[in-house]
C-alpha cells in the first residue's frame, strides 16, 4: 500500500495485485496479474469506469481487463503524468504498447500542456488529449513550525526543502554542490524527504564537506509538518512533467527555486512565486539562493503569491470538477478521436 494512502478515508479501497514468481518465467510479471485484478474488481463491484495513471503499464493492464471482460466492460481514462512519454515513449520497443494504451482509452489527459505536446509528437495520436494539470489538497499540520525546526536540530537556519524519488532526473547531486558553494553554507540546513535510496549520494556529500548541513528522511508521511517548517523548495531535475512537489511546496508559502524544464513554467511564475533558471546551472543557482539566504524577508513575498497561485489554479476543489465533468462526457459517448 503506498505510504501516504489513507485507506481508513470514506469511499477508498485498496486492492492488492498478488504477484507469483514462477520458475517458468525469468522476471516476475506485474502487468498481467494487474489486469486479472482490474477485471475481477470490476465484475465484482460493477464499475462505470477504470481510471489508469500512466500508460504503461497500468493502462495496459486495464486493456486487457477490457477485453477480458468483453460487452458491458467499464470505460477507460488514463491520465499521463511524463515517463510514458519522456522516457519510455523515446524506446522504439514501447512506443506502440503505449500509444496503444492512448489509442484504446475513451479519454485521455496529461498533466501540463507541455506533456499533452510532447506526446502527441512523439506518438502522432489521433485521440484528443486534455489539459488537465496535477492537484494538491493541502493538510493542516499537526506540529508548531517551532517544534519540527528544533527536533531537526535547525534553529534559526535557513532550511531548505526537497522531495524527490531521487531518481537521476532529479540531479541530486547538482542541489548538493549548490548547497556546498554557496557562501552562507553555514546557515543553510538542507532536508531531503527521499522516496528513494540515498546512499548513492552519501559519498558526494562527504566530499563536499556537507554532512552535518543535510538531513535524510525516507518516506515520511506527514510532509505538512515539514513543508510549514521550511524556508525554500529546492528542485534541480532535469526534467519535469509538472512538479507536485513544487505545488506542495507553493501551498505551504514558501518560495520556489527550480530549474526551467518541462511543464515547471505552467506551475511557477519566474520573479513572482519563484526563480527558475536553466538545468544544471550550478552558479545561477547558487547566487539566487545566497541572495535569499541573505535577506529572506525581501522574499517571503515570493511563498504568499505562490500560495495565491497554487490554490487558485491547482486547488482540489477547482481539478477534481474537471475530472468528473470528463468522467460524464466519457459515460455519454462524448470523447471522440481527434480528426
Amino acid at each position: 500500500m503506498p505510504f501516504r494512502l489513507d485507506a481508513s478515508a470514506p469511499n477508498v479501497f485498496f486492492h492488492p495485485v498478488s504477484i507469483n514468481e514462477y520458475d517458468l518465467f525469468r522476471y516476475p510479471d506485474y502487468t498481467l496479474p494487474l489486469s486479472v485484478k482490474l477485471a475481477e474488481v470490476s465484475r465484482e463491484h460493477d464499475l462505470d469506469l477504470i481510471h489508469a495513471h500512466y500508460a504503461v503499464p497500468h493502462a495496459v493492464a486495464a486493456c486487457l481487463a477490457r477485453d477480458m471482460l468483453g460487452a458491458g466492460a467499464p470505460g477507460l481514462i488514463t491520465t499521463l503524468h511524463g515517463t510514458d512519454t519522456t522516457l519510455m515513449g523515446k524506446d522504439p520497443d514501447y512506443q506502440p504498447v503505449i500509444r496503444h494504451a492512448i489509442e484504446r482509452s475513451l479519454g485521455v489527459t496529461a498533466v501540463s500542456g507541455f506533456l499533452r505536446d510532447e506526446t502527441v509528437r512523439l506518438f502522432d495520436v489521433t485521440r484528443d488529449i486534455r489539459v488537465i494539470h496535477n492537484f494538491f489538497a493541502p493538510v493542516r499540520p499537526t506540529r508548531e513550525r517551532r517544534q519540527v525546526r528544533d527536533e531537526l536540530g535547525v534553529g534559526d537556519d535557513f532550511l531548505v526543502i526537497h522531495m524527490s524519488n531521487l531518481r537521476p532526473g532529479k540531479r541530486v547531486d547538482d542541489l548538493l554542490r549548490v548547497v556546498a558553494a554557496s557562501r552562507h553554507r553555514d546557515r543553510i540546513r538542507l532536508l531531503i524527504l527521499a522516496g528513494g535510496d540515498f546512499s548513492p549520494y552519501r559519498p558526494l556529500v562527504a566530499a563536499l564537506g556537507i554532512e552535518p548541513r543535510v538531513t535524510v528522511m525516507n518516506s515520511v508521511p506527514d510532509i505538512e509538518n515539514y513543508l510549514n517548517a521550511a524556508d525554500l523548495g529546492f528542485y534541480t531535475s532535469d526534467h519535469e512533467s509538472f512538479g507536485l512537489s513544487i505545488l506542495e511546496s507553493m501551498f505551504h508559502g514558501h518560495p520556489v527555486l527550480a530549474t526551467r524544464a518541462g511543464g515547471v513554467p505552467e506551475v511557477v511564475v519566474d520573479g513572482e512565486t519563484g526563480f527558475l533558471l536553466p538545468v544544471g546551472d550550478i552558479d545561477g543557482f547558487v547566487a539566487r539562493l545566497d541572495a535569499m539566504v541573505a535577506e529572506p524577508q525581501r522574499y517571503r513575498g515570493l511563498g504568499e503569491k505562490g500560495r495565491e497561485r497554487a490554490a487558485t489554479l491547482f486547488s482540489a476543489e477547482r481539478i477534481v470538477g474537471q475530472y468528473l465533468e470528463l468522467y460524464r462526457h466519457v459515460l455519454e459517448g462524448e470523447e471522440k478521436p481527434r480528426r
